[in-house]
């Protein structure tokens, strides 16, 4: 099945087709009608390729949550269990079945689909809970890579950056280069593929092998990417840590975007009742979805959150100037064509309603105080100013006990700037996060070192200031509202990771090679032959399309950066992102920290 580029963008359909084609077949082996245990992390993946619709096409009758203890009551003939594969959701599952009532009749049948791949251990744990023989079907479903969007895939994988990082595992790894080789399956084989990291050398190692062991894998379809960039999160540290200034990145950031859904405080989308005196205010928080398929999200989600007022009041008047149209509607044919639009102008202005007022709710937090003083320090770190002794507002907001995840940001991103602290500073750091929010957090600080976040300067050389001059990390003079380079997303700080990805499509990786050896790993290009007849003969004018995978995270300023090299006039090339997960800072500092309980005594 060929994919086939769509209106400039790489057409995404097809994945997801596939991905509807493999549950079908499976759903069709367990006949009759069926209930689904769901493993709650995957519901939101599921989402984004199959809707309930599907589900009930194929008898499935009720859905559940896996939880211990007694399956809820169904009237149904097949029980499938949804699963990660992990210990901990096995014991859950064994838990299940040697609760089955086996009086009942007629008997319910028990099958097991694992996602992404099935796992040895986890079989042969269940064999050793004497509950293997109760499943009939045990099978895997690749969820591998999820469109999210027209120009964006994620594996949703929310370890991978702490199991690559500390705990030196490469299933996530594995599974990347099993997407890779799906995508290319689809699309065609990608005849350029570059790296830069250990993971980025991995995964290309994985992806050659595979296709070696699997000769039939060599298809006929005509590539739709030209290049494949493979980037470790630790080349570049530094972007996750920083706040992003885009309007979807700062979504992310106050509130938090889960599978393209974000939720919000409610009260700011109640409809306003006259004389009411809002007695009844809703405390349901409110849903939204936010991808490009709503028209004026993806005209604004990627700008920097300073040009999106004069965006949303110019639509404001475009809208209230359409509706005013009705009354000069004379004719039956005016009429008509009025009531036609009509749907569509009313989804515009409730879509208006809902951005006005998470703007309002963004516009509160971005206009503070501490907001501003936070955003200083880490735009003074970026440039270079004061990275090299203890900050007196880290030491301010540790003094006043601001959220842990705030502190640890800023001293990660001091510590990233200044390659690594002084080990005076860093004791200093250290000594007053742990008497401050407690000695459990020990093993937290240890991980952010391991990860390379958090750490010593080796070596007394900081290669920071080079490398933020070589790759022009900071300009002075950023344009927010008419942007002419990616370093808008941060207002200054341009994302080393996305200029190596405008680096490497014009003039070349040679150009950089001194800094690039001063980053993290290996960087390497491989390519991939093509079979006769495929090769691209490039129309005049027409773009090349370079995949970004970035392994171990990418946050929304990435993308919105990606997007806005993909919209240049003279850019030349269109970006499609691929991530083992989409992150910010916190979520991202968060995977990393230890649980630590504290003694019961």
């Amino acid at each position: 099945m060929a994919a086939h580029l769509s209106s400039g963008r790489v057409n995404l359909t097809a994945l997801r087709e596939a991905g509807r084609r493999e549950l079908r077949e499976f759903l069709d082996k367990c006949a009759g009608s069926k209930a689904i245990v769901w493993d709650e992390y995957l519901t939101g993946p599921f989402g984004l390729i199959a809707q309930y619709s599907l589900l009930k096409e194929h008898e499935v009758e009720k859905m559940f949550t896996l939880k211990p203890g007694r399956l809820p009551p169904a009237d149904v003939k097949n029980i499938i269990f949804f699963v990660r594969p992990k210990l901990e959701l096995m014991d859950i599952i064994t838990d299940n079945v040697l609760r089955e009532d086996r009086g009942r009749s007629p008997q319910r049948d028990f099958h097991i689909l694992f996602v992404p791949r099935r796992s040895l251990l986890c079989e042969q744990w269940l064999k050793e809970q004497g509950v293997l023989g109760s499943f009939i079907h045990r099978e895997q479903y690749s969820l591998d890579l999820i469109p999210f969007d027209g120009d964006l895939l994620s594996m949703e994988s929310e370890s991978a950056f702490k199991e690559c990082y500390l705990e030196s595992d490469q299933t996530s790894l594995y599974h990347a280069a099993k997407g890779l080789m799906t995508l290319q399956a689809l699309y065609g084989t990608i005849p350029q593929i570059f790296g830069k990291g250990d993971c980025a050398r991995h995964v290309a190692n994985m992806m050659i092998r595979m296709k070696r062991e699997f000769p039939g894998s060599q298809n006929s379809v005509f590539p739709v990417f030209d290049t494949l960039l493979l980037l470790d999160r630790n080349v570049d540290l530094l972007t996750p840590l920083a706040t992003q200034l885009t309007y979807e990145g700062l979504i992310d950031e106050i509130y938090g975007i889960q599978n393209t859904y974000v939720k919000l405080p409610p009260e700011k989308f109640a409809p306003k009742k006259q004389g009411e005196g809002g007695k009844d205010l809703p405390t349901e928080p409110k849903k939204l979805q936010l991808n490009s398929a709503e028209e004026l999200y993806a005209e604004i989600r990627d700008k920097n959150f300073n040009a999106v007022g004069s965006v949303l009041s110019k639509k404001a008047k475009i809208i209230s100037a359409a509706f005013e149209e009705r009354h000069h509607a004379k004719t039956v044919g005016e009429i008509k064509q009025f009531v036609s639009q009509l749907p569509h102008m009313q989804a515009a202005r409730s879509s208006l309603a809902n951005h006005t007022s998470i703007a309002e709710l963004i516009k509160d937090i971005t206009t503070s105080e501490d907001f501003f003083d936070n955003l200083t320090v880490e735009q003074e770190f970026m440039s270079g100013i004061d990275t090299d002794k203890v900050n007196n507002y880290i030491e301010d907001c540790i003094a006043q006990k601001h959220p842990l995840i705030k502190i640890l940001r800023l001293v990660c991103l001091q510590s990233v700037c200044n390659s690594g602290l002084k080990q005076k500073v860093l004791d200093h750091y250290k000594r007053e996060i742990l008497q401050t929010y407690g000695y459990e957090h020990i093993l937290t600080l240890n991980n952010l070192e391991k990860a390379g976040l958090l750490k010593p300067q080796t070596g007394g050389r900081n290669n920071y200031p080079t490398i933020r001059k070589t790759l022009r990390l900071w300009m002075d003079d950023v344009n927010e509202q008419n942007p002419n380079d990616i370093s808008y997303v941060y207002s200054g700080y341009a994302p080393l990771s996305v200029r190596l990805a405008q680096l490497l499509a014009r003039p070349g990786w040679r150009s950089i090679e001194e800094v690039l050896k001063m980053l993290p790993g290996p960087h390497f290009e491989e390519r991939q032959q093509l079979p006769t007849g495929l090769q691209k003969k490039r129309q005049h004018g027409e773009n090349r399309v370079t995949l970004v995978f970035f392994l171990g995270g990418v946050t929304y300023a990435e993308i919105a950066a990606l997007r806005f090299l993909s919209q240049m006039e003279d850019g030349g090339t269109e970006y499609v992102i691929a991530t083992t997960k989409l992150i910010n800072g916190t979520t991202w500092i968060k995977s990393l920290m230890e649980k630590l309980e504290p003694a019961p005594f």
